[in-house]
């Protein structure tokens, strides 16, 4: 007999999210439905605003992904307007979205996502000198592990739970069977966990050495860029420099021997594919090595599409093949629309009433979020989906980066294609652009001590055509991300972003095919139907980032209507 359970919310994301699942008799997931359950109007605000300046407004779609949006939003105005950067800014602007990522994925690892593979209070009855020996088991050179900082650390966890106020740590499913790490393993984890706090300080002011400030950069304009005193300044590169190697030294002494860690803990659960879902994966490509523009050079991550887990084949990428219906979508229409000639004109429904309790309407529209398709494909898109696009393509940096933490932890390929893999794929890729990072700041510095302090591209507003559409593509640290914008008479007329957490916490598509979130959760088995953990490990590998205002405004700043989600 199946049964249903709620999650709402998830917490340690971005915004809100709602999961609905349906279980066997054996506690296994044979169903689940993903909803988006606030509303954002980013779009319907930009309308009728000089295309310049839509960056600054896109931008605060999210402070979290920060500058995400404001850079997209940009490359699409320029890509409008056929404008290049000068190399200059392309170096600068690739530091600032690498800072993004080096702080991001840390971030997101220990903060939002390790508590799912951490059994916290376990970490109380572990041995700081064995902990010492599993520190070392996958690095020569482990972050801060010594016998008298894991005892500091073990300490103030205790101090916490003998009070009974675990704080930030309170009301986890301590205990639950699904964890497999030793209380060795924990107290290491939840060092780290502590030590990543003070370094994404350090990854914050790499952002703002280039970027003025952090959270929400301003330095990245339409042509270019207008940090040019930071540039001829060699000790601000200097300081960049000296904050990079110590996230890189990081990546590789803390946060890729836990993943490694992880790999060997939770091996079973990788092998067996769970958290697997979609397993077809899109990337736009991000990161220019060049200056031919968006879409035409030659990026560090490339473009494309593998189908079905089938690394043989790359599909081009086309961005004339997105589309999105709303048949599920709390919209009006059902049509799949690409995002030139995409509305968002919301239509909320209502949940479903089963006596006291309000369910999703699965039946009919459950979700503030759009389900977009590619080529009439569902895909995912993420730093997993990065990495099997570039592995596909023989990329061989990408491979060698793969195949290395594969072999140090003694798994197969296809343990990508799982909860443990997405979770790998955000390591593994941080050590990637931090590499590439190093090679972009030597490259910069390099430029400014010959002369060169180009940084913008000149063009006259006045004189370009007062007609055009802009696509601007990029890959957030959650995934593909493309603003696309449509100008008339100088002023936009329509406004879309389709964002990375659209693509894979969409609900159901008009032929009735799942989301990202919904695949993945299929075949779950819980071990406590009570305490969901299962769930949160999953739906967390993807870094969930939803919409986060549900006050519609125009351009005026009039109120169009306020819509609560009960």
């Amino acid at each position: 007999m199946s049964k249903r359970i709620v999650v709402d919310p998830i917490t340690r994301i971005e915004g809100h999210l709602r999961i609905e699942a349906v279980l066997d008799d054996s506690n296994t997931i044979q169903d689940a439905y993903a909803s988006g359950t606030m509303f954002r109007g980013i779009e319907t605000i930009l309308q009728g605003r000089d295309p310049r300046d839509a960056g600054l407004l896109a931008m605060r779609i999210c402070g979290v992904c920060t500058g995400v949006h404001y850079w997209t939003s940009i490359r699409a105005v320029e890509d409008a307007f056929g404008v290049r950067v000068p190399n200059n800014a392309r170096l600068v602007r690739n530091l600032i979205a690498g800072s993004l990522y080096l702080h991001d994925h840390p971030v997101h690892f220990y903060h939002l996502h390790a508590l799912d593979w951490v059994d916290l209070l376990s970490a109380l009855k572990a041995d700081p000198r064995k902990a010492v020996d599993v520190a070392y088991q996958f690095t020569d050179t482990p972050w801060n592990a010594s016998v008298e900082h894991y005892r500091k650390v073990q300490e103030r966890l205790g101090g916490f739970a003998a009070q009974g106020r675990l704080g930030i740590f309170a009301n986890g499913y301590w205990g639950n069977p699904s964890y497999r790490f030793s209380p060795e393993e924990n107290l290491v984890a939840l060092s780290h966990y502590l030590d990543a706090l003070a370094m994404q300080r350090g990854a914050a002011k790499m952002m703002a050495i280039f970027g003025g400030k952090n959270p929400h950069p301003q330095s990245i304009v339409v042509g270019g860029v207008t940090c040019v005193q930071d540039i001829e300044n060699p000790s601000r590169i200097s300081l960049f420099q000296t904050l990079l190697e110590e996230q890189h030294r990081f990546i590789r002494q803390a946060y890729l021997p836990d993943i490694l860690m992880a790999a060997h803990a939770y091996r079973e659960e990788g092998l067996a594919g769970i958290g697997s879902g979609l397993k077809s994966y899109l990337a736009y490509g991000f990161f220019d090595m060049d200056n031919e523009g968006p879409g035409r050079g030659k990026t560090l991550f490339p473009s494309g599409m593998v189908l079905e887990g089938d690394l043989s084949k790359v599909y081009d990428f086309d961005p004339a093949k997105v589309t999105e219906d709303v048949l599920h979508s709390w919209y009006r229409g059902s049509d799949g629309l690409h995002p030139y000639s995409g509305v968002t004109n919301p239509s909320f429904t209502g949940l479903r009433k089963e006596g006291s309790v309000a369910y999703l309407d699965t039946d009919g529209k459950y979700s503030w979020i759009k389900a977009p398709t590619y080529d009439d494909h569902r895909v995912e898109t993420g730093p997993l989906a990065r990495l099997v696009v570039a592995y596909a393509r023989g990329d061989a940096r990408v491979r060698e980066a793969v195949d290395g933490v594969l072999r140090l932890g003694g798994l197969p390929l296809t343990v990508l294609f799982s909860t443990l893999g997405r979770t790998a794929a955000r390591a593994i890729e941080s050590d990637l652009i931090a590499q590439a990072m190093a090679g972009w700041t030597q490259e910069l510095a390099k430029n400014t001590a010959a002369g060169d302090l180009s940084t913008w591209t000149p063009f006259d507003f006045a004189k370009v055509s007062r007609d055009a559409q802009g696509c601007g593509l990029s890959e957030a640290p959650r995934g593909a991300l493309g603003h696309w914008v449509k100008i008339r008479d100088g002023k936009i007329e329509n406004y879309q972003a389709v964002v990375p957490t659209t693509w894979n916490a969409s609900p159901r598509d008009r032929k009735g095919r799942r989301g990202a979130y919904e695949e993945a959760l299929l075949g779950t088995r819980l071990a406590n139907a009570d305490q969901p953990l299962e769930i949160l490990r999953t739906i967390h590998s993807f870094d969930p980032c939803l919409a986060c205002s549900v006050h519609i405004v125009d351009f005026r700043g009039r109120d169009l209507g306020t819509y609560r989600v009960l």
